[in-house]
C-alpha cells in the first residue's frame, strides 16, 4: 500500500530581526533548490508570522525567498505568533524554531525518520558562537524533555487537540514548559531526536524588569497546575540559588571569564527570590 511522505509546515515567528530570520531561512533554501535531491520527497512549507508587521521584511522575504509564506503577526507576543503561524499551516506537522535560530543541515530528514511512531518530536539545541560575558545565556538542550519552542515537532491535529501555546502568561516564558506539561499529561507519545540540531546565539541575559515578569509568569503557571508549586518551594528555590552560584564562579574561574559574574549572580538570586514570591502569592 503507498503511504504519503511526512509532511511539515516550519512556523517561524518574528520581530524586528531582518538578519536573523534572513540567516534562518538561509539554511532551509537548500529545501527548495531546484535540484532533484532526496529529501524533497518530504513536503515542506515555511510560514514566518511577523509580530512587526514589517512590509520591508514582507517585500525582502517575496524577492529573496519566494518558497516563503510571509504573514502579519496578531502582535501579541511570541506564544501567539507561533499559534498564528499554525493556523496558517496545511501540512501533518507543526515545526517550531526561533528566527535567530540556524537550523542545520539534515533537521527534517531526522524528525521524518521518527514521524510514523511518535506524536510530538523534540530536536536538539546548542550553542553557536563564543560566549563573551558570564551573563550570556542560551536554551541549550542536548538530552530532551524540555520541548523548547526554538526547536520541536508535533502534529498539527495534536497542537490544536492541545489548544496550541498559552497566551496568558506576563512574559515571553513559560508558554513551552506548560505545553510541554500538558503533552506528558495528554500521554501523547514523544521522542527527542539529537540529530534534528538548530543552533542557537547567545544572548545577554534580559534585567530586573523581565526577572520579575518571569516569576509573574511562574506564578501563572502554578495557579493553572497547583500540583506543580512544589517545584518552586523557598527550600528549592535556595538550593537553585546555591548551585548557580557554584556553577557560575567555578566556570568564570576555570574560563577566565569575569565579565559579567556579579550580574549573573545577583540575577540569580533576585529571579529565585520573586520566583518563590509570585508562586506563594499564587497558592493564596
Amino acid at each position: 500500500m503507498y503511504k504519503a511522505p511526512p509532511s511539515f509546515s516550519i512556523i517561524i515567528p518574528t520581530y524586528q530581526r531582518h538578519k536573523e530570520v534572513c540567516l534562518c531561512l538561509d539554511s532551509l533554501a537548500t529545501y527548495f533548490d531546484s535540484d532533484p535531491r532526496p529529501n524533497h520527497c518530504i513536503s515542506l512549507e515555511v510560514i514566518v508570522s511577523d509580530d512587526a508587521r514589517d512590509i520591508q521584511l514582507s517585500v525582502l522575504l517575496e524577492q529573496r525567498y519566494p518558497w516563503c509564506l510571509y504573514i502579519e503577526g496578531p502582535a501579541s507576543g511570541p506564544a501567539a505568533n507561533r499559534n498564528h503561524g499554525a493556523l496558517h499551516a496545511s501540512l501533518d506537522w507543526l515545526v517550531f524554531t526561533d528566527d535567530d535560530c540556524l537550523p542545520q543541515p539534515g533537521w527534517i530528514e531526522a524528525f521524518a525518520l521518527y514521524s510514523d511512531a511518535y506524536d510530538v518530536m523534540e530536536g536538539r539545541t546548542s550553542p553557536v558562537g563564543v560566549r563573551t560575558r558570564a551573563d550570556e545565556e542560551c536554551p541549550i538542550n542536548e538530552t530532551g524533555g524540555y520541548l523548547w519552542s526554538c526547536n520541536f515537532a508535533i502534529k498539527r491535529l495534536a497542537f490544536f487537540e492541545l489548544g496550541g501555546f498559552n497566551v496568558d502568561f506576563p512574559a515571553a516564558a513559560m508558554e513551552d514548559v506548560e505545553l510541554n506539561l500538558r503533552v506528558n499529561q495528554a500521554g501523547l507519545m514523544r521522542i527527542f531526536v539529537s540529530n534534528a540540531l538548530v543552533l542557537h546565539p547567545w544572548r545577554l541575559r534580559k534585567g530586573r524588569q523581565y526577572a520579575l515578569a518571569h516569576s509573574r509568569s511562574v506564578g501563572k503557571f502554578v495557579s493553572l497546575h497547583p500540583q506543580q508549586a512544589a517545584r518552586f518551594s523557598l527550600v528549592v528555590q535556595l538550593k537553585k540559588a546555591a548551585l548557580s552560584l557554584k556553577h557560575n564562579v567555578t566556570r568564570s574561574v576555570l574560563t577566565r571569564q569575569y565579565k559579567g559574574l556579579m550580574r549573573q549572580i545577583a540575577l540569580d538570586f533576585i529571579s529565585h527570590f520573586l520566583t518563590w514570591r509570585a508562586v506563594a502569592k499564587a497558592r493564596q
